[in-house]
């Protein structure tokens, strides 16, 4: 009995990562085949491009009835991943993405955000540069997406609306543009709200819309702007205290 249990969850182990594998593949590919027409354009035609594409795909899927089983979606997905392999997935992606961004890629791509006429400028391909930003937050999308249909065992087109966008983007402003660190604050924090404005509904909407015009007003930069949270940087504090200009 306990070797077919074990076999068992070895065969689901096996689907689940094919699965993760075909989503991260699936995802770059769209991501490449939307990015590419998209991406040369600029500011709110950029945003207006996406945003449009995204709901196109939403409405494929919702026509593609013998395949995504349309509006009621797919139910009885295997309840594989846990809470344990969220958090281990979602720290590996942050410390990928980390050192992306310490990367000479990584420093192109912000030189980009920026100032991307001076950054063209001086020879960067910022066309290439974004693309690849593109297409890795699809990738780290479609891991989401992977352990959020084997967590709950349900997923449907109703669940990745417009408003799932703005879930995004506010937690991206809220934090700062420029920080990671703060990217996963405001994440943890707009999180928890999330959880207890539930029953509020479409008030929901509201109280995030009232957030983010504040924290345009207030703190256009976000909460930590383009600072980050360094644990080599608080070791090296508490290693070199700051002297108070008296000698032993």
């Amino acid at each position: 009995m306990f070797q077919k249990e074990g076999a068992g969850q070895n065969q689901s182990m096996g689907a689940f990562l094919i699965s993760l594998i075909v989503g991260i593949l699936f995802a770059g590919v769209v991501a490449l085949i939307v990015g590419i027409p998209t991406l040369r354009l600029k500011g709110d035609y950029l945003a207006i491009a996406t945003l449009g594409f995204s709901e196109i795909i939403r409405i494929v899927i919702l026509n593609m009835t013998d395949l995504t089983n349309g509006a009621a979606g797919l139910s009885g997905i295997p309840f594989f991943a846990d809470w344990q392999m969220a958090f281990a997935l979602m720290a590996i992606c942050i410390i990928l993405i980390a050192n992306y961004t310490r990367s000479s890629i990584g420093r192109a791509t912000i030189a980009i955000r920026e100032d991307e006429m001076a950054t063209e400028s001086i020879g960067v391909n910022t066309f290439y540069y974004k693309l690849m930003a593109f297409v890795i937050g699809a990738v780290t999308a479609a891991i989401a997406g992977s352990i959020h249909a084997s967590y709950f065992g349900v997923i449907n087109p109703s669940q990745f609306t417009f408003n799932k966008s703005i879930d995004i983007l506010i937690m991206v402003v809220f934090g700062g543009i420029g920080s990671l660190t703060g990217s996963v604050v405001a994440a943890t924090a707009l999180g928890i709200l999330n959880m207890y404005l539930q029953q509020f509904g479409a008030l929901r909407i509201m109280i995030y819309s009232l957030v983010l015009i504040l924290i345009m007003i207030f703190k256009p930069t976000g909460l930590f702007g383009t600072r980050e949270i360094s644990l080599a940087r608080i070791f090296k504090k508490k290693a070199n205290p700051i002297s108070d200009g008296k000698e032993g």
